[in-house]
């Protein structure tokens, strides 16, 4: 990877050339057969699920080399965070990933929070487990019909709408939005919740929970499906950790590491929930472990129903428009669908932060795939892609 990865603006003899050409001239210069073919995945196919660029070098059927080429979204947000005031850069956090907007919203003003001592009433806490966790489901759903899209079957995907177009009416009720979800505030949240929403939340449980034994049945046990993944795409522990590969991915090879239990934020320490892991390192794994991570969130939120408190959903103290954050530095981590979520927040005490740096998943769970595509079929180097849950505008930022 490191024949690709140099400086694209100290290339240029030709100063027409775009830096796509660029690549696409280096890439070629380093092929390793006589024989093999280059192909473009991207940045416009259905496979890549976004603007994503795969440059592919193939023997056949075979990859020989599958390079992610980034760039096509980049939209500055941490540059972002750094020019506007700390309510100014809100709502940008619900457009880093689109499919679960309302974790990094928490991160965001968590870290916030952190630096400036600033608590946040019981009620809001438990509203923010409950929409973060109907916003994890929805994501995971909807992978759920996109991955098995990838692999041929169409008629999934719309199972998988109708599942998430009924959580965006529940979260739509309270944020008002439905995809570039803004609803946390620092010190709270952004509205509170009323009978009508719980008796919803309360309805769509069971029912989600049967749709679950549907999906088992439609998908899961089909000998086609199960023969396109198992053994197929094999993460193990050591290579997630050598990427700094979290979440789904890092849990499929085995190790139960989840931000809401290794390093509790909100009030998650209050629930019981599992953190799940395996059953195996390979696509199929990742599958299944995403299937059980909606069943524990759907022990979360009926937990939260049933356990929430009454009293305010703002801190009494919020800070106004015109906030400035003290001086100092934070982190805050979250959990997020995708995996570990991190905002680094420093403040000089100006109107705005200092410096504002998001790490997100994604990157990291993309930067592993040149590795486990190489050998592969093409065919199976799809599935390995689906397997990772990217999202695009979150891995460019």
């Amino acid at each position: 990877m490191s024949g690709l990865f140099v400086n694209p603006f100290q290339f240029s003899e030709n100063p027409a050339d775009t830096l796509g050409d660029f690549y696409t001239r280096n890439f070629e210069k380093n092929r390793v057969a006589p024989d093999s073919l280059i192909i473009n995945l991207g940045p416009q196919h259905p496979s890549t699920h976004g603007v994503l660029r795969i440059l592919a070098e193939l023997h056949g059927e075979y990859v020989l080399r599958a390079e992610p080429v980034l760039g096509y979204l980049h939209r500055m947000h941490d540059k972002m965070g750094q020019s506007k005031t700390p309510w100014q850069f809100l709502p940008n956090t619900g457009r880093v990933d689109y499919l679960h907007p309302v974790a990094w919203n928490w991160a965001y003003v968590g870290a916030a929070e952190r630096l400036a001592g600033l608590e946040v009433p019981e009620r809001a806490e438990y509203l923010r487990i409950i929409a973060c966790e109907f916003n994890r489901i929805a994501s995971h759903v909807l992978w759920w019909g996109a991955f098995v899209l990838d692999l041929g079957a169409f008629t999934p995907i719309l199972y998988a709408f109708e599942e998430r177009e009924k959580i965006n009416d529940l979260l739509q009720i309270i944020t008002g939005s439905r995809l570039t979800i803004n609803y946390l505030r620092f010190g709270g949240v952004g509205a509170d919740i009323d009978d009508r929403f719980i008796s919803l939340a309360r309805d769509f449980i069971p029912y989600l929970r049967g749709r679950l034994t549907m999906y088992d049945q439609l998908v899961t046990g089909n000998v086609i499906f199960r023969r396109r993944l198992e053994d197929i795409g094999r993460l193990n522990e050591d290579i997630c950790l050598r990427y700094g590969a979290t979440g789904p991915i890092l849990r499929a090879a085995g190790r139960a590491y989840d931000v809401r239990r290794a390093e509790p934020y909100g009030l998650y320490d209050r629930f019981d929930f599992d953190v799940p892991t395996g059953p195996t390192d390979d696509c199929l794994g990742r599958y299944l472990l995403r299937l059980e991570e909606i069943r524990q969130s759907l022990r979360i939120i009926e937990q939260a129903l049933d356990q929430l408190p009454s009293g305010p959903v703002r801190h009494p103290k919020a800070p106004k428009a015109t906030w400035k954050l003290p001086a100092g530095e934070s982190v805050f981590a979250v959990e997020g669908a995708r995996g570990k979520i991190i905002i680094h927040l420093m403040s000089d005490g100006g109107k705005n932060p200092y410096r504002v740096k998001l790490r997100a998943p994604g990157f990291s769970n993309l930067s592993l795939f040149a590795e486990a595509a190489e050998g592969t079929l093409l065919a199976d180097a799809l599935a390995i892609l689906g397997s990772l849950d990217l999202v695009i505008p979150e891995v460019d930022r």
